[in-house]
């Protein structure tokens, strides 16, 4: 089968076997382990790799007449909600495609407005503030502090320190200001659940798989050190190494809480209208309650990033995997 896997251009991995510490640290990790894990499942993987031109994929898909489009598209000319208008694109021509469906991705994307909808459903999520890019910046007397200042529409932790985490009107201010500075673009503040990062990995495009709930651990991190997944944590590895930062398995977890948690996780998935897969970032308070942060629905599913890892607990390994990935596509 000829699958045209779509990603940034300057993500496409180069030829041959490359070593494992060059693969570890390469921006196109993922690109390459997906790649190579469709070949080991004899497909034939074409990488296809974009920036702003939609003719290089029209070409592409004349000229191959591939069976499915594997998207590990995160943006496009820049902007990371047109990802969502590559995937209208394809069905627009008929193509079928792996991942999530241009609504979906719009939902999940627009944090506020996924909020919105979970509030809707009395979904656990908690309450927060918008400041448009441009406009003046107002305040509610009603939301608690703290508050963690985030991008409302970009990914990966971009620009998220542990100032994030702020205390009082000044301090949001001070960093709405900042990330407006860094991104040009919108920001949400929403309160802050002091307690665990859990991460839930979901399958699926009617019927679901959750996968068991994963963990952010900080192994040699001060007690003062907000446990959140900043740009540092993600990206810097000589500052994870230093803090002992990595994820697995969420500790003294027992089936009980595994259940109602992949409960949850079904509401969530089904209430954004999501396919094919996604993860969903949570936070879990001090009583062990259950917040629902955001939904990703195009998260790294690299070899052993946390999608995978999660789900070879599960007894799938990384070609079945991708092979699932591939078959929601192919149904939908």
């Amino acid at each position: 089968m000829k699958i045209v896997v779509i990603m940034h251009e300057d993500l496409v991995p180069p030829e041959g076997s490359q070593s494992f510490n060059e693969r570890e640290k390469a921006e196109w990790k993922t690109e390459y382990e997906v790649m190579s894990g469709l070949r080991k499942l004899k497909y034939q993987p074409l990488a296809l790799g974009l920036r702003d031109d939609l003719g290089v994929l029209r070409k592409m898909l004349f000229s191959e007449q591939p069976k499915i489009v594997f998207n590990l598209l995160e943006e496009f000319a820049g902007e990371a909600v047109f990802d969502q208008h590559i995937v209208s694109y394809l069905e627009l021509n008929r193509v079928k495609y792996t991942g999530c469906n241009p609504r979906g991705l719009m939902l999940a994307r627009d944090k506020a407005l996924s909020k919105k909808i979970l509030k809707y459903h009395r979904l656990p999520t908690p309450d927060f503030l918008v400041f448009r890019f441009g406009r003046a910046l107002r305040f509610s007397k009603k939301i608690k502090y703290p508050l963690f200042v985030k991008s409302l529409f970009e990914e990966a932790s971009l620009g998220i320190t542990q100032s994030s985490v702020v205390y009082n009107e000044q301090e949001l201010k001070d960093r709405v200001e900042e990330f407006f500075a860094k991104i040009q673009g919108d920001v949400i503040a929403e309160e802050y659940i002091e307690g665990r990062e859990l991460y839930l990995s979901i399958l699926g495009n009617d019927r679901l798989q959750v996968f068991p709930a994963w963990e952010l651990f900080f192994d040699r991190a001060s007690s003062r050190t907000p446990l959140i997944a900043t740009e540092k944590v993600k990206w810097d590895f000589n500052y994870r190494q230093k803090v002992g930062v990595r994820t697995g398995p969420a500790a003294d977890w027992s089936e009980s809480q595994q259940s109602q948690l992949a409960q949850l996780g079904k509401r969530v998935y089904r209430a954004l209208g999501l396919t094919g897969y996604a993860r969903l970032d949570l936070r879990l308070d001090k009583e062990g309650r259950a917040y629902v942060i955001e939904a990703n629905p195009n998260p790294d599913i690299g070899d052993n990033e946390d999608f995978a890892a999660s789900a070879q607990a599960s007894g799938v390994s990384y070609p079945q995997l991708l092979d699932k990935i591939i078959r929601l596509g192919l149904r939908r």
